[in-house]
């Protein structure tokens, strides 16, 4: 049984190398349409990995990417439309990518994680909140760890500028757009 390394008060991954799991993992967002309603879709397509630090979670560093082209919103039209040119542009940027720079402890199991976030050939310095849930062995003898990640960002900043504006004033996509990431992650061998 995989335990977490718990130490005053701060609950840790324990170190090594740890593979995202896809198929217990899910990479999801959240906007808003027409100010009013909350439209949620997910990358279907997507993949990390975290080095776990052997004695600071500082020393630590989280890759992860996923494919554009998986997006799903639940509407093809949609979907569609977010994978062309005036949203994400699938064709010439097929990957969202994120490296982190800094992991920092925040109290229990909580951590802000800082890293460069790649959407559409721009890259920007985003922040998220990264919460280790548990972790234990698998029937099969896996070491497995659950962290939950949540964070926000701007779309526009990153080169997604597509919008219509609503006759009674206001936006038909909501600029601010939830991440929300809950991945269960394997030891690798």
């Amino acid at each position: 049984m995989t335990q977490l390394k718990t130490e005053q008060g701060m609950v840790r991954v324990p170190a090594g190398t740890w593979d995202v799991d896809p198929a217990h993992s899910s990479a999801a967002f959240e906007v808003k349409h027409m100010m009013i309603a909350t439209v949620r879709g997910q990358l279907r397509e997507f993949g990390g990995r975290l080095d776990a630090g052997e004695e600071d979670p500082a020393n630590s560093q989280v890759t992860g990417w996923a494919k554009v082209a998986s997006i799903d919103t639940g509407n093809a039209e949609r979907d569609a439309h977010l994978r062309s040119a005036e949203f994400f542009d699938a064709e010439r940027c097929p990957e969202i990518r994120f490296a982190s720079t800094r992991i920092q402890h925040v109290e229990g199991g909580d951590y802000r994680v800082s890293g460069d976030l790649t959407i559409k050939d721009v890259t920007r310095e985003v922040e998220m909140t990264a919460t280790v849930e548990g972790a234990a062995e698998d029937p099969w003898g896996n070491e497995r760890v659950g962290i939950s990640v949540r964070g926000m960002i701007d779309r526009t900043d990153f080169g997604l500028t597509w919008q219509q504006r609503l006759q009674g004033g206001g936006l038909l996509v909501g600029e601010k757009v939830s991440l929300l990431l809950d991945v269960s992650a394997v030891r690798a061998a």
